[in-house]
């Protein structure tokens, strides 16, 4: 399947790691949208349909762990496979253990973020060759 067809929501708070993934997936031949908060992600999400997401854990005013519940009980977005990126694994460790009937994101990486095993993920998950 070509990848120009696919779309992938990035969301972090942080502008160069934002810039990096952003530019990691379109030179890749992605169709990119980004986000730097939960609202912002929540509207993309809904109005995009993005195909994956790419999920930071620490942001400001609503954690990435509040915004991946919030994606996983809207019945529009449950659906969509989410990637936790994030520095702080103490923080991915708290999500997973305290988590109540939600499914655990498709995969998760700490920064700095090995890109070849990334996209190559990435690349799995939207089943492209």
């Amino acid at each position: 399947m070509n990848n120009s067809k696919k779309k992938i929501l990035v969301v972090d708070d942080e502008p160069d790691v934002l810039k990096y993934l952003e530019t990691l997936f379109s030179d890749n031949g992605f169709i990119v949208f980004t986000a730097v908060n939960g609202a912002d992600c929540m509207l993309k999400a809904l109005c995009e349909n993005p195909d994956l997401i790419t999920l930071d854990i620490s942001m400001p005013s609503e954690s990435g762990v509040r915004v991946f519940r919030d994606l996983q009980e809207n019945e529009q977005t449950k659906n969509i496979p989410v990637i936790i990126i994030t520095g702080i694994t103490g923080e991915f460790q708290k999500f997973i253990s305290t988590r109540k009937q939600v499914h655990p994101p498709i995969d998760y990486y700490e920064k700095p973020i090995d890109r070849d095993k990334l996209l190559l993920r990435v690349k799995e998950i939207l089943k492209i060759d």
